[in-house]
């Protein structure tokens, strides 16, 4: 399956309601799961993001929906990376002409 990588931020909403996000989190992986993802990890970062959110899903897709529908819960904004394995670099690589 794909791999995603998520850099997230709170919103104002999502700041002010903190105390609730590991319920969100919980809640948004078992979303991921319903929709045939799967999380690698979800890291609190400091810096321009908040968090990073490393999962598996079926397909562009899928992941597009599942983003869509966790920021339009309004709590955090989202910016998804596809990312390539080692492996499917290797094979990038070695299919240039």
């Amino acid at each position: 399956m794909p791999i995603y990588v998520t850099l997230v931020r709170y919103t104002g909403q999502g700041m002010s309601t903190i105390k609730e996000s590991p319920k969100r989190l919980d809640a948004g992986i078992k979303a991921a799961e319903a929709m045939g993802g799967k999380v690698h990890g979800w890291y609190l970062t400091m810096g321009a993001y908040d968090s990073v959110f490393i999962a598996e899903f079926p397909s562009d897709e899928i992941c597009a929906k599942y983003m869509l529908s966790v920021g339009a819960l309004g709590n955090v904004t989202t910016q998804t990376l596809k990312a390539f394995t080692e492996d499917e670099f290797r094979k990038i690589i070695a299919s240039l002409p």
